[in-house]
């Protein structure tokens, strides 16, 4: 079977080249971004019950196509469904649930730029999803306010040249694969012109919900720079790592790039071990380390997906039983004002 580079890089038949940039913006255009669409197309009832349809300033709905495919018909539980669909506990104030669960207001070093971990710097590069995961620890994030052209990235870019601790740069969002690969190359020369910077970080959930993303251009760019490029996907249920998924996936590690898996836990999706013991496993026949089993962080309107920290601690040590210790992520919390993750 012809691999995704493959297909999307392929003359079309008057002879023309596919712009593999106009491949995967279009499937962003074709997303589904309203809930009866997604009901419908799921034949799920209209006036499923528990759900809500995002108004004009809250969260919206965003689901491409290729993630879509991968959910049951006709099932209101399906574990991908859940992480995407609007649900009325997310409207209900919850004590201890913030707007910033995770501290990003207090770790400015410049616009866009985020320093709260030694040696690393985190730019938020773009400000939109492929998805809306319901989760989302910064869907409250103030996006509007950060860097857009190169020109604003300015002050970010002085700080990582100037403070010479940074050895590492990561990538973050929203999601830094919605800019395009000319503006990416844009920022990684830059990035290439730091002596004390070793290596590249990617933080994304494109190759899971929008494979056509991982194109020959993308991996040309992120293999080319003289950075170290560790990528790093969200992943939390086996059933995402199938098809065009694990073709992208493969791509990517063909190409010599690390590739960590981030998940978290979520009620519903995988608090069971017979599910995270898939998805480790899955992750490591596709060449993808199990790097973090995430708790999850308390953002405002996320709630009803927490799992306690003590089952969470008993599903690790099944996973401990199960699988050999590489396929077992590290169970871990984001504290604000920590200089590190803390393991639970």
């Amino acid at each position: 079977m012809a691999g995704i580079l493959e297909i999307l890089s392929s003359p079309e038949r008057s002879g023309q080249t596919i712009d593999p940039d106009r491949v995967w913006q279009k499937s962003m255009a074709g997303a589904i971004r309203d809930l009866p669409t997604l009901l419908n197309r799921l034949g799920l009832p209209a006036d499923l019950h528990g759900v809500f349809s995002p108004v004009s300033g809250e969260f919206p709905i965003l689901v491409p196509e290729s993630y879509l495919k991968r959910m049951h018909p006709g099932d209101p539980h399906d574990p991908l469904l859940l992480q995407v669909l609007p649900q009325q506990e997310e409207r209900v104030d919850v004590t201890g649930f913030e707007h910033d669960p995770v501290g990003d207001e207090n770790s400015r070093a410049a616009p866009g730029l985020l320093h709260k971990y030694h040696g690393r710097g985190l730019l938020i590069t773009h400000g939109s999803c492929a998805v809306n995961c319901r989760y989302c620890f910064r869907r409250h994030f103030p996006y509007g306010e950060e860097p857009r052209a190169l020109e604003q990235w300015e002050p970010a870019l002085r700080v990582l040249a100037e403070e010479t601790s940074f050895s590492e740069v990561i990538l973050s969002g929203g999601d830094p694969l919605m800019l395009n690969d000319r503006r990416l190359q844009a920022l990684l020369s830059r990035f290439d012109e730091i002596p004390h910077l070793r290596r590249l970080r990617i933080h994304s959930r494109l190759p899971v919900v929008l494979p056509e993303r991982v194109t020959a251009g993308l991996i040309r760019l992120l293999t080319e720079t003289r950075l170290r490029t560790v990528f790093v996907i969200h992943s939390n249920h086996p059933r995402e790592l199938v098809g065009d998924c694990a073709a992208a996936l493969s791509e990517l590690r063909s190409a010599g790039i690390i590739l960590l898996n981030q998940a978290v836990l979520l009620r519903g999706v995988n608090d069971d071990v017979n599910t995270l013991a898939e998805l480790c496993e899955r992750c490591v026949d596709l060449g993808v380390v199990p790097y973090y089993l995430h708790q999850l962080d308390r953002v405002q309107g996320a709630a009803h997906f927490e799992v306690p920290v003590e089952t969470g601690r008993q599903l690790i040590e099944q996973l401990r039983q199960r699988l050999p210790g590489y396929a077992v992520p590290r169970y871990v919390a984001e504290i604000p004002g920590e200089r590190s993750k803390t393991p639970l």
